[in-house]
């Protein structure tokens, strides 16, 4: 971290009622030269078609006359070009691809909100944060449950949440922690940027942050925030018998609680807090559920984060929770890589598989946790027949019986399903060893 944001976060850090001004003056040529590092290089381009290779090649010019425009105050946020991308099935999700420009002031301005914020985020949160991820939310959601007492659980859907992010919310909401309205002006700026469609018609949203901006994460984050988790920690688990606990990857969350009564008491809570932050639940994904790991228990499942949660049985017999891949997100992992074999089938076979090794290594990474092991299994056996299947394509001749595949398989050691996840209290004992 830069000298100047580590300065932000220990401040931020030290004195939680401090609000800090002048922070559109750290947006400086080296500091940006800093920021650069972290732009992608062969990232899909704005509605400016300017690529960061060519954009690079004079770049101190191109910053120069950019922080020259925001000194004068004639900077302007080009439109956002909107693409649309696949979720789940016949479903599309929007991404919006800022220009070049836009995405480093925007990374610059998301390094320092994320100094700020950080040290104000609470441990229930998870997504967008440095070094937290999804796999670790739904293994610490699992130890929760584990060791916790909680026997039911709250699952919610925020109905596009992206897309309803009240903008004047979102200001009064950064100046709990900033004092400079240049800065907010900036990042408003870009909340109000018109976004340009696939056919050509532009319009200019009144609510929510363009999905695949660079500082949309953390603005997202900043909101729930102060509309959820505040509220949970500060007015829910007060009101409560029991245990409660709350679990958040961005828009994604569960609660669980120890006795009904509070869970359906947040339940009918939850609906009227969101709203009033121009939030809106999914009725037919927002239920309250039993979870309860006694035996004699009508307890049932359920999902987050692309994993299904259910008591069951380990080899000695102790109740426990385990985690499978969900249904939904394995039929879809599936329909992804049809979509990829069908398209890829033509390219030479050692790239293709290559590729293949990289896909199948991340979904290893991902759903290769304790106890989950025949559902990649499962994976593996239905993508090698899909494989096999658009390889035998590639000519009106069939190329591969059964053995030859697999020895191909073999010859190019192609990943083997496999646990990722390393077992903590293994951990512990090598540690007590050496």
């Amino acid at each position: 971290m830069q000298t100047s944001l580590q300065g932000i976060a220990n401040k931020a850090r030290k004195e939680k009622q401090h609000r800090f001004r002048n922070l559109s003056g750290m947006l400086t040529e080296s500091y940006l030269q800093y920021c650069w590092k972290y732009i992608r290089q062969n990232a899909a381009t704005g509605v400016d078609r300017v690529t960061a290779v060519e954009y690079g090649r004079d770049f101190s010019n191109n910053v120069g006359k950019l922080l020259e425009r925001l000194r004068n105050g004639s900077y302007r946020a080009k439109l956002v070009l909107r693409k649309w991308i696949p979720k789940g099935k016949d479903k599309l999700r929007p991404l919006g691809l800022p220009a070049l420009e836009d995405k480093l002031l925007q990374l610059a301005v998301a390094f320092i909100l994320r100094a700020i914020f950080e040290e104000d985020f609470l441990d229930c949160s998870h997504g967008y944060r440095p070094k937290r991820g999804a796999r670790q939310a739904a293994l610490e959601l699992k130890d929760a449950f584990q060791f916790g007492r909680y026997r039911y659980v709250v699952e919610a859907d925020i109905k596009g949440f992206f897309d309803n992010i009240n903008h004047d919310w979102m200001t009064r909401m950064l100046e709990q922690r900033i004092d400079d309205k240049r800065f907010l002006r900036l990042i408003r700026k870009w909340l109000k940027s018109g976004i340009l469609e696939k056919d050509g018609k532009v319009h200019h949203p009144v609510t929510g942050t363009p999905q695949g901006g660079v500082v949309s994460p953390v603005l997202a984050n900043v909101y729930l925030h102060y509309a959820l988790d505040l509220w949970f920690e500060k007015v829910v688990k007060k009101q409560c018998r029991g245990m409660a606990h709350l679990c958040r990857y961005a828009d994604d969350f569960v609660a669980a609680f120890e006795y009904q009564e509070d869970a359906d008491r947040f339940y009918r809570q939850l609906s009227e807090r969101l709203g009033k932050f121009n939030l809106e639940l999914s009725p037919e994904k927002t239920r309250v559920v039993k979870f309860s790991r006694f035996r004699d228990s009508d307890s049932s499942s359920f999902d987050f984060l692309g994993f299904e949660y259910r008591w069951g049985e380990s080899r000695k017999g102790k109740r426990i929770v385990k985690l499978r891949t969900s249904r939904k997100k394995f039929r879809q992992a599936l329909g992804n890589f049809t979509e990829w074999c069908r398209t890829h089938r033509s390219t030479p076979i050692r790239r293709l598989l290559v590729t293949l090794n990289k896909k199948l290594r991340g979904y290893y990474n991902y759903y290769g946790v304790i106890g989950n092991y025949l559902s990649l299994h499962k994976f593996f056996r239905h993508a090698m027949k899909i494989f096999s299947k658009w390889l035998n394509r590639r000519s009106q001749k069939k190329s591969y019986n059964s053995k030859r595949f697999w020895a191909m398989l073999n010859r190019h050691q192609i990943e083997r399903p496999r646990i990722t996840q390393v077992d903590t209290g293994q951990q512990k004992l090598a540690l007590s060893f050496s």
